[in-house]
């Protein structure tokens, strides 16, 4: 494992201060799944990735000691988000699950429901700018959310989850129609982002990015994927606002480690290690 320390306003964080939150992108391949860990000890589940990533995420849970979800966040029903879910609905207990609200005719989508149904988990509809109460200690807002007749990528919920002075904007698969939307009616600096659907051209424009000012842009995608994420203008819209850029793709799995004032990122592998692998 290889650490590498970025630092806020206040400078680095040492590993034992409290209270912290921890936020893992979980390398799921073509696909997204991240573990919010907030200061209060509650666990945020977004996403679950493609079907054959449910057991994965269900081991990296169990190796965190993390045997209850307190909210599960499915952000639209594609494939790559949703496919994994059903094994983990049956494999950890879910106390409240947030939906976009957008159906979908899957198999993968009426798996998932079929779950939901049977374990009887309550279930909420994202609205947008509402502010979901979870933990004294974080703000977590929904700033996108399924509204009409958008495709499922359009209404992916969007999530700014800040804690103190760090902010985390989690885009899911929006496009750069929702991200326009988005300027009009938020304060969107944040210093680490998830950018939004992989990396694709369909989303990260530089104008967005610019408001953002991220320091951090962690780009989910699996190595081998057929659709050429992520593309050279969202890498070199990042390279012109100075994010840093992290991929599981090539670092595995991530924990970023915050006090609120500065964090910790954390690598499973490093460049280095998949050049040996191949």
């Amino acid at each position: 494992m290889i650490f590498f320390i970025m630092t806020g306003q206040a400078g680095y964080i040492q590993a034992e201060q409290q209270p912290k939150m921890d936020v893992h992108f979980i390398d799921v391949g073509q696909g997204d799944s991240i573990l919010v860990q907030t200061p209060s000890g509650k666990n945020i589940l977004i996403d679950g990735g493609p079907p054959d990533a449910g057991k994965k995420v269900v081991s990296y849970l169990e190796k965190l000691d993390v045997n209850q979800i307190d909210l599960l966040v499915a952000t639209h029903p594609d494939i790559d988000h949703i496919g994994g879910l059903p094994y983990i609905l049956k494999s950890v207990e879910v106390k409240q699950l947030l939906d976009s609200g957008k159906m979908y005719t899957t198999k993968t989508y009426a798996r998932y429901i079929s779950q939901i149904l049977f374990y009887k988990i309550p279930v909420t509809i994202a609205k947008e700018n509402e502010l979901i109460s979870i933990d004294p200690h974080v703000n977590v807002r929904v700033l996108n959310a399924h509204s009409g007749s958008e495709n499922n990528n359009e209404s992916s919920i969007v999530l700014q989850i800040s804690f103190k002075q760090i902010d985390f904007l989690l885009m899911a698969d929006v496009k750069k129609e929702q991200e326009e939307e988005l300027l009009k009616k938020y304060n969107l600096d944040s210093e680490i982002i998830k950018i939004a659907h992989h990396g694709s051209s369909t989303s990260t424009s530089l104008d967005f990015l610019k408001e953002v000012s991220p320091r951090l842009a962690i780009i989910s995608y699996g190595r081998t994927n057929d659709y050429g994420h992520p593309v050279d203008r969202v890498i070199n819209n990042l390279i012109k606002v100075n994010a840093g850029i992290y991929s599981t793709a090539v670092f595995g799995d991530m924990t970023i480690s915050t006090d609120g004032e500065g964090y910790l990122l954390m690598t499973e592998k490093t460049p280095v290690s998949i050049l040996e692998t191949g």
